[in-house]
């Protein structure tokens, strides 16, 4: 029988249709076909092909944009957004528009263009997070920058056109809408019930423990009630805290350890699938207006969210902004639990 949940967050509705459930292992999953050395800009040893550096770590010293790197972070060669010039706001009449101010970076995560990033060890996906961390901070000092998002696309259905390990970070002069939902959904429920929205949920899943799917000291992964896709996951700081960016070492390494479970879980329960993962962060404080971030530390929590691309999105979905999902996050969360459970 078809189900209706609503996020408690941003109030989209779900349709729940076991009818229409595929077997995991039936999910068809489309691999990008490895690069030829000679095309793998982000090869170690191939720094002249991309731009100049921006961070690197290279345990043993070096130049940039050489050779010994474990990690580099350049501007992504086709930008969709460009650092240079000045923020400039019009009116066109009855529209509003600004100029393409920001910025558009890659993380290679690994010189090694088969290392995925589960199976990366624990300090080479803190690496990673380590870096998102540091040009977060670094961009935040723009102040013609409001907000920083960081994702990751893998595979060719879920966007990437580049085998090689890599994630990115666009900066952008405005604080997007998807972030704005949450951050008013947050801050509504704070000022109702005197309690965080994030903080309630996760005491609800922990509590009721079968959508949960892995733990450790520093965070909580689920499959939310309302996912919109299947096998949807939602890795949430047990801690209160807004800002990302001020995530300490420690933090990153059981960041790392909840990716890693969840990515090797998807690997091994559906077949490798092509997923997007994001990264939701507060906002720059930098509004006009002098109440808008008053509560953001006390409402809003950071948090990742892991997005299998295992169906399609199509007209019910752009034309109601509800979505299909074909698997209740009950069961999804129960097969990645015995994969998790299995290593």
């Amino acid at each position: 029988m078809p189900e209706l949940r609503k996020d408690p967050v941003v109030g989209r509705w779900v349709v729940f249709s076991p009818e229409r459930q595929i077997r995991p292992e039936r999910y068809r999953c489309e691999e990008l076909a490895p690069s030829r050395p000679e095309d793998d800009p982000f090869l170690e040893g191939h720094e002249v092909y991309t731009p100049a550096e921006l961070y690197a770590i290279r345990p043993g010293g070096g130049a940039p944009n050489s050779p010994g790197w474990q990690l580099r972070v350049v501007s992504n060669r086709f930008p969709a957004l460009r650092v240079e010039g000045e923020l400039e706001k019009e009116a066109v009449g009855f529209y509003d528009r600004m100029n393409g101010i920001g910025a558009h970076e890659v993380i290679v995560e690994t010189p090694h263009p088969q290392l995925v990033l589960e199976k990366q060890n624990l300090a080479g996906i803190a690496r990673v997070f380590d870096a998102c961390r540091a040009r977060i901070l670094d961009l935040s000092r723009d102040a013609r920058l409001h907000y920083v998002l960081v994702f990751k696309n893998h595979g060719a259905l879920a966007g990437a056109t580049m085998p090689h390990p890599h994630s990115q970070l666009i900066a952008m002069p405005v604080t997007p809408i998807v972030l704005k939902e949450k951050l008013a959904a947050a801050r509504s429920y704070y000022l109702e019930k005197d309690r965080s929205l994030f903080g309630d949920i996760l005491q609800a899943e922990r509590k009721i423990g079968d959508r949960v799917v892995f733990e450790n000291d520093g965070f909580t992964v689920f499959c939310p009630f309302a996912s919109r896709f299947p096998f949807e996951t939602c890795i949430l700081p047990r801690k209160q805290s807004a800002d990302f960016q001020n995530s300490s070492d420690d933090v990153l390494v059981l960041l790392a350890e909840a990716v890693q479970r969840v990515l090797l879980a998807y690997h091994s329960a559906l077949n490798q699938p092509s997923y997007n993962l994001i990264l939701h962060n507060a906002p720059f404080r930098r509004s006009r207006q002098p109440d808008a971030w008053t509560t953001i530390d006390l409402d809003f929590r950071w948090h990742l969210e892991i997005l299998p691309r295992l169906t399609g999105v199509a007209g019910f979905e752009f034309g109601t902004g509800f979505y299909i999902n074909p698997t209740l996050p009950e069961e999804a969360a129960g097969i990645l639990r015995e994969a998790v459970t299995r290593g």
